[in-house]
């Protein structure tokens, strides 16, 4: 897959605490392999505490925080998983309006194990298929999304949404991830014209 993703340019959001270690690194790792520029976001600037389950691993330097950045920099996201990271993430307005405008703009979004929190916060889930570590099950169902227990389950929107279980899943996850984002926006309806509709008819 090297020089897939040549010229692309992919944000992974995380939050500066909380992250699966595993689930940051494999796929940052694939993702420039496959010839994209990758940029680490955060709510803050600085470092990113990663995890190995409990137990404190490595820190990262962040490339830049979420609110500063602009997502028509960038061509997809990637959502590392992890208990607290996500659930810290989805509580920065700012990391939550980014990952909408993904869904908004029809660019490419993959995420992994907990990382689904983050877009049932943005309200993105809705008539999609996706997968997530189990104990999300619950709240992607309640906030309309097909939950599904499968390896790696492409959605194909728009945008186009991978996601994966956990780290096991990681190989599969990885390379959906790069396909998908090498084929880059779908044109459709966005999102949010869709709950627009959906809106509209529940009223009529």
């Amino acid at each position: 897959m090297a020089g897939t993703l040549k010229g692309k340019k992919v944000a992974i959001l995380v939050a500066n605490e909380g992250i699966e270690q595993v689930e940051l690194t494999e796929p940052r790792k694939a993702l420039e392999e496959a010839g994209a520029t990758v940029a680490l976001l955060a709510p803050e600037s600085g470092e990113a505490q990663a995890f190995d389950h409990l137990d404190k691993a490595g820190r990262f330097p962040v490339d830049g925080a979420v609110g500063d950045a602009d997502p028509a920099d960038y061509d997809a996201v990637m959502l590392p998983g992890g208990v607290a990271n996500p659930d810290n993430l989805r509580t920065h307005p700012e990391a939550v309006k980014f990952v909408r405008a993904f869904f908004d703009a029809g660019k490419p979004v993959a995420a992994i194990c907990h990382a689904p929190w983050t877009l049932v916060e943005a309200d993105v889930v809705r008539d999609r298929k996706l997968t997530s570590w189990p104990s999300l099950r619950t709240d992607i169902r309640n906030a309309g999304g097909q939950w599904v227990d499968e390896e790696v389950v492409v959605d194909a929107g728009p945008p186009t949404l991978v996601t994966s279980r956990k780290p096991d899943d990681l190989p599969a996850f990885n390379a959906k991830m790069i396909e998908e984002f090498a084929e880059g926006r779908h044109e459709g309806s966005k999102p949010s014209e869709r709950f627009a509709k959906e809106g509209a008819s529940a009223k009529a």
